[in-house]
C-alpha cells in the first residue's frame, strides 16, 4: 500500500520471500510480517528492495519517487520576533529540538497502523499543506511538514493510529505537543493543544482522545498540525490517510 512519491510511504507485506534487504542492509520484519518504506519531502534518490523467495530464486525492486512541486507563500511586515525568534529562547528551542529528535527515533511496539492506516485525527478545514514554504520578511523559513487543520478551540484530537505516548510536552514553536510511536519508528505529532489529556508512556488506542484543538506556540487562531514521521523523514499525513481507501 501507498506511493512511490516524494512525502509517501509503502506498506510492505513480505509475502514468500525470506531474506529482504533494502539499500544493502537486512530488513527486520513487524509482527504482521512487513515492513515500511518512507520518503522524505526532497528525497530524489532510489531505493533498492532485494532478496530470496522461498524458492531460491532473487528479486530486486527499485523505487524512485516522484518529485512534488510546492507551494511557495511570501509574506512581508510581520513583526521581527514573529520571525526570528528573541535570542533569551535559543536555549529552550535547542533542548525542545532534541527532545523531538529523541522521541522520534523510538521504534514502538504496534503496528495497528499497518493494517488500517492512520485515521483522520480531527474534522476540519485544511488551511496548510505539506512542502509548503513561507518567505517572512524575504527570508525563506523551514517547509511545513504536516497539514493544518483549523477546526473550533477546544474540539478534540483524537489518536490516528495505536501506539504509545513517546512525548508530552509544551514547546515554544508548537505549543502543548503529543508525540505517539506507533511501530517501525514511525510516529504522529499532534501541535498546538489547548489541553493534553495524555502523558509520556501512556498506550493509546485508534481513536481515543489525546488533548483538544488549540493555539499554543506560536499560532495565529485554533488549528492542529498534524504530522508523520518515518524516523527523520518527513511524510505527508494526507496522503498516508487516504492509503486504505
Amino acid at each position: 500500500k501507498g506511493k512511490t512519491i516524494q512525502g509517501g510511504l509503502i506498506l510492505f507485506n513480505s509475502g514468500n520471500a525470506i531474506e529482504i534487504k533494502l539499500d544493502g542492509a537486512k530488513v527486520a520484519l513487524n509482527s504482521e510480517n512487513g515492513f515500511v518504506i518512507g520518503f522524505h519531502r526532497d528525497e530524489l534518490a532510489s531505493r533498492t528492495i532485494e532478496g530470496l523467495c522461498k524458492d531460491g530464486s532473487p528479486f530486486t525492486l527499485n523505487l524512485r519517487p516522484t518529485q512534488r512541486n510546492y507551494e511557495i507563500q511570501k509574506i512581508e511586515g510581520l513583526p521581527a520576533e514573529m520571525v526570528t525568534p528573541p535570542p533569551h529562547v535559543l536555549d529552550r528551542i535547542a533542548k525542545d529540538s532534541k527532545l523531538v529528535k529523541k522521541a522520534r527515533s523510538i521504534k514502538g511496539k504496534s503496528t495497528d497502523y499497518f493494517i488500517n492506516g492512520f485515521d483522520w485525527p480531527v474534522n476540519g478545514t485544511i488551511t496548510g499543506v505539506f512542502g509548503s514554504q513561507r518567505i517572512l520578511n524575504g527570508t525563506p523559513r523551514q517547509p511545513h511538514f504536516g497539514i493544518d487543520i483549523a477546526a473550533p478551540l477546544g474540539e478534540p484530537v483524537l489518536a490516528a493510529a495505536t501506539g504509545h505516548v513517546v512525548l508530552a510536552e509544551d514547546l515554544y514553536f508548537t505549543g502543548w505537543t503529543v508525540i505517539i510511536a506507533h511501530g517501525d519508528h514511525i510516529t504522529s505529532t499532534y501541535s498546538h493543544l489547548h489541553s493534553v489529556s495524555v502523558q509520556t508512556g501512556d498506550g493509546i488506542k485508534r481513536g481515543e482522545k489525546i488533548g483538544t484543538v488549540g493555539s499554543t506556540g506560536r499560532s495565529t487562531g485554533p488549528h492542529l498540525d498534524w504530522r508523520i514521521n518515518l524516523l527523520d523523514r518527513r511524510l505527508d499525513p494526507l496522503l498516508i490517510s487516504n492509503m486504505n481507501k
